[in-house]
C-alpha cells in the first residue's frame, strides 16, 4: 500500500511530517507503540490515518472534552461523518443513540470518565477495536504534570476491548514519565518513537515587569507590533475576559475564550480564529489543543504556567508552518501568589475529605451517586471528586460503586493525608522548575531541553532573549485589524459552515 496516496486522498498532504510515517507504519503492522511528537507536529493524524486502513474502529482515550469536540468537529467539516464523542457533552437521548450505533463509527473519542461505565463497556466489548490510543498519556503517569487517576484504569478497559494494539502519544514526557507510561498501561515488544520538544523556529523571550498595568501597556505595544496572529495565555477566566476587552478598545480583532463559555460560542471563537476573522485570543489553557490553524506567529503568556511541561505544549502552538514565531512570557513580584493557591485547590482539604468520610457512614448513604451528589453539594470540583473516588476504590471503601462499611474513618484520612501532600508537594517542585526559567541568565532553551533529558544539539538563529535574540528581529509589518461585529453565534456558525 502506497501510504502517501491515502494520505492525499482522505487529508490532502503531499507528504508525511518527520515522525508520522514511521510512527503509523508500525500501528498498521499491529505493534504497541508509544509516541513523542512535539505540539504542532500533527499527532491526532497518527490515528486518524490508520482508522481510513485498519477493519474496525479506533478507539481514542482524551482527558480534554473541548479536544474531543474540536476533533470532530474538525472531521465532519471535512466531510467524515463515522465519528462520534462520548463525553459529558452528550445528552442522555444523543448518548443512548451513539451507544446504540457504536460499531458504526470509524473512530470513536471517550474520556477516560465515561469508560468506567458498565453499559459503555459492554456496548464496546461488540465492537471491533483495531486501535486503542492513549492521547496525552502523560496522565497515567504520577510523575506526569497532569497525573489523573482515571487513566490508571485503562488497562482493564484495553483488556475489555480484547486486547487490541495500543497506541500511546504525548507530547511531554521525560524519560522517566514514559516508562512509567509503558509500566501502567502494560505494554510489551513496544516501538517507541521519542521526538525532540524543541520546535527551534520558535524564538523564547522572557522578561520581568513592575506591575500589572506594565504588563498590559506592553501587551497593548507588543499586538501592534508583532506581525500575524496569536494567542494571549491568562491566569483566569476574567483576566482572559479583560485582556479582551482591553484590546478590543484598542481596534484589535479580539475574542476571549476559555471554559466557562458555552459550546457553540467557543466553537465560534475558534473557526474565526482559523478563518482569520480574529487575529488575537486572548484564552486560559482551555484553547489551543488541537486547533488546526499553521500560521499563529506568537503566543503571549501574561502570567507563567505552573509546569514547564505546560509552557511547552503552550508555546507550540506557534509556527506550527515552520516559519519564524515567538514565545513571549511577562512575569511581576505579584504573580507568586496564584499558582499556589491553584495547586490547593486541585485536591480536597482534610477537613472536606473527613466531612464526606462522616456522611458515607450514615445509613442513608448506599451509593457512590450518593456520595457525588452530596460532594457537588459541598463545592468539590470535578477534579477532587474524582480523586477521592479512586482512593476509596483504593482503600475498599468503594467497590462496584458501592459503599461498605469495613472501615474507619480515623484510618481512611490518614491513609489520605500523605497521598493528597505529596501530589501537593510534586505539584510545587514542578512550579519551582518553571521559576529557575525566570531567573537564568543563561540559554533558556537548553535549560528546557534538560527537562525533558535531552540535549540542545545546534542552537537557532534565533534562540532566546538571554543568547542574544530581540523582538526586533522578528517581521513588523502592520496587519489590516478590521472591527469584527458579533451578529449572534447561530448567524456566525451559518456563514462559516455555509449552512
Amino acid at each position: 500500500m502506497k501510504l502517501e496516496k491515502v494520505l492525499q486522498k482522505k487529508f490532502g498532504f503531499s507528504s508525511f511530517r518527520e515522525g508520522q510515517k514511521e510512527i503509523i507504519e508500525d500501528v498498521l503492522s499491529g505493534r504497541n507503540v508509544l509516541a513523542m511528537l512535539p505540539t504542532g507536529a500533527g499527532k491526532s493524524l497518527c490515528y486518524q490515518f490508520p482508522s481510513y486502513v485498519l477493519e474496525g474502529t479506533v478507539l481514542v482515550v482524551s482527558p480534554l472534552l473541548s479536544l474531543m469536540q474540536d476533533q470532530v468537529q474538525q472531521l465532519k467539516t471535512k466531510g467524515e461523518k463515522r465519528v462520534v464523542a462520548l463525553n459529558s457533552f452528550l445528552s442522555f437521548e444523543e448518548r443512548k443513540l451513539a451507544l446504540r450505533s457504536l460499531h458504526k463509527y470509524r473512530i470513536i473519542y471517550a474520556s477516560p470518565e465515561i469508560l468506567q461505565s458498565e453499559h459503555v463497556l459492554k456496548r464496546l466489548e461488540h465492537v471491533k477495536i483495531s486501535l486503542f490510543v492513549v492521547d496525552e498519556a502523560h496522565c497515567i503517569s504520577q510523575w506526569g504534570h497532569e497525573f489523573r487517576t482515571d487513566y490508571l484504569k485503562l488497562t482493564d478497559v484495553i483488556q475489555r476491548c480484547g486486547t487490541p494494539p495500543v497506541l500511546a502519544l504525548t507530547a511531554t514526557a521525560s524519560n522517566e514519565v514514559q516508562q512509567d507510561i509503558l509500566r501502567q498501561l502494560k505494554l510489551e515488544s513496544v516501538s517507541c518513537h521519542i521526538h525532540s520538544v524543541d520546535r527551534n523556529n520558535i524564538a523564547l523571550d522572557i522578561r520581568y515587569v513592575d506591575s500589572m498595568q506594565e504588563k498590559i501597556e506592553y501587551t497593548k505595544n507588543l499586538i501592534k507590533q508583532l506581525q500575524g496572529s496569536g494567542i494571549i495565555y491568562t491566569p483566569t477566566r476574567s483576566t482572559a475576559e479583560q485582556y479582551a476587552s482591553i484590546l478590543r478598545n484598542e481596534g484589535i480583532r479580539c475574542a476571549y475564550y476559555h471554559g466557562g463559555m458555552i459550546n457553540e460560542e467557543r466553537i465560534l471563537i475558534q473557526q474565526q480564529f482559523i478563518n482569520d476573522q480574529l487575529d488575537v485570543i486572548c484564552a486560559t489553557n482551555a484553547f489551543g489543543m488541537g486547533i488546526d490553524k499553521q500560521d499563529i506567529r506568537f503566543v503571549i503568556h501574561v502570567h507563567y504556567p505552573s509546569d514547564i511541561e505546560s509552557y511547552i505544549q503552550e508555546i507550540g502552538r506557534a509556527g506550527r508552518d515552520g516559519n519564524h514565531s515567538v514565545s513571549i512570557l511577562l512575569y511581576s513580584d505579584g504573580d507568586h501568589e496564584l499558582p499556589e493557591r491553584l495547586i490547593e485547590k486541585e485536591f480536597p482539604s482534610m477537613s472536606e475529605v473527613k466531612a464526606l468520610l462522616n456522611y458515607m457512614k450514615q445509613d442513608v448513604c448506599k451509593s457512590w451517586h450518593d456520595v457525588e451528589v452530596v460532594a457537588t453539594h459541598m463545592g468539590l470540583t470535578d477534579i477532587q471528586i474524582r480523586f477521592l473516588k479512586y482512593q476509596f476504590e483504593q482503600f475498599n471503601i468503594l467497590v462496584a460503586d458501592e459503599v461498605t462499611n469495613s472501615w474507619h474513618n480515623i484510618e481512611v484520612e490518614e491513609k489520605i493525608r500523605p497521598i493528597i501532600n505529596k501530589r501537593i508537594n510534586d505539584k510545587r517542585e514542578k512550579l519551582s522548575t518553571i521559576r529557575l526559567l525566570l531567573q537564568l541568565n543563561s540559554c533558556r532553551r537548553k535549560y528546557l531541553l534538560e527537562h525533558f533529558d535531552e540535549e540542545l544539539q545546534k542552537k537557532p538563529n534565533l534562540c532566546c532573549d538571554q543568547c542574544g535574540f530581540t523582538l526586533n528581529e522578528l517581521p513588523t509589518q502592520q496587519v489590516d485589524h478590521l472591527e469584527w461585529q458579533f451578529t449572534g453565534w447561530e448567524n456566525e456558525l451559518a456563514n462559516i459552515f455555509h449552512i
